[in-house]
């Protein structure tokens, strides 16, 4: 055992602790399915969220390629679109729920490493990978109980790019007011890359088969799902990233933009409309995996839990 798990050993004990205090003295929790069992079906719900999130935003993406609607839009379009339909509160809600569901995983497989990955240098990179995953989806669930507002009110895809785009730019301005800002924010910029690469050689290194329990010949085309995905991903990621170095190394915060800004910045290339609805279909691909993995992944949670 290493030092490192030695540490986060009483935090799971208190954790197991607590949930067994429940259960013996309130009714209503001993009628309730045991911890562990919760953990699999918030884990299950958070990946149908994550899943419904990238296809949305793949098909949105696909649209604007076939300049079916003005203009491309991230994974906070797929929030924006839900708020215009019937119900959208009702849909913003539960989509949200769920998104905060996938944090709680993504929190247990980082702190309590729920997928087993171990304390070794692979390990440990892999759940800082997993931090950082879960600090996007919760970012991500915040937005979408601000679409609650706005939810029933007239906005274009325009006016909500041009929002995030705001937003993104008044916080790359704070960090450039800080020493070093122009580094810090280059750094960034450096990080997303690095996310966006990350997911290209797990296309191409992972065995997605191995965390599925799944037929065999479901498995293998779920696996093709997960590859074009992942790789989709994180191509989307790049324009974004070098975006925001330029900005940190030029120290200029208006040349920051959004997932859907560099997106569109895409699509006016030469070219640029067929890359987009290639990257579209890749992201749909990645939310139809995300589907797969809220049926079939293999969902452990910490021992302790019991």
């Amino acid at each position: 055992m290493t030092p490192g798990h030695d540490r986060l050993r009483p935090l799971r004990r208190a954790a197991a602790r607590l949930g067994e205090t429940a259960r013996r003295r309130l009714p209503l929790a001993r009628r309730t399915p045991r911890l562990a069992t919760l953990v699999e079906w918030a884990a299950r719900i958070g990946y149908g969220a994550r899943g419904f999130v990238y296809l949305s935003a793949g098909a949105l993406t696909l649209l604007a390629a076939t300049d079916r609607i003005g203009a491309a839009v991230g994974t906070g379009g797929a929030a924006g679109w839900l708020a215009e339909q019937p119900f959208g509160r009702l849909w913003l809600v539960l989509l949200g729920l769920g998104l905060w569901a996938f944090v709680g995983w993504r929190v247990l497989q980082a702190v309590f490493d729920a997928d087993h990955e171990g304390t070794d240098l692979k390990g440990w990179a892999t759940r800082a990978g997993q931090a950082l995953s879960g600090l996007f989806y919760g970012v991500l669930a915040a937005g979408v109980f601000e679409y609650l507002d706005e939810a029933g009110e007239a906005t274009s895809a325009a006016a909500d790019r041009a929002e995030s785009v705001a937003e993104n730019q008044e916080k790359a301005a704070m960090l450039l007011g800080l020493p070093f800002g122009g580094a810090l924010l280059a750094t960034a910029g450096l990080v997303v890359l690095a996310v966006g690469i990350g997911n290209i050689v797990r296309a191409f290194r992972d065995d997605f088969d191995a965390a599925l329990a799944c037929p065999e010949a479901f498995c293998r085309p779920a696996s093709i799902l997960a590859r074009t995905g992942y790789a989709a991903r994180g191509f989307a990621y790049l324009p974004l990233g070098v975006f925001v170095v330029l900005a940190g190394l030029h120290a200029r915060a208006g040349e920051v933009t959004s997932t859907a800004g560099a997106l569109a910045a895409l699509e006016a290339q030469p070219g640029g409309s067929w890359i987009l609805g290639l990257t579209a279909a890749g992201l749909m691909a990645f939310g139809a995996f995300a589907f797969v993995e809220a049926r079939w992944r293999r969902i452990r949670a910490p021992r302790e839990l019991g």
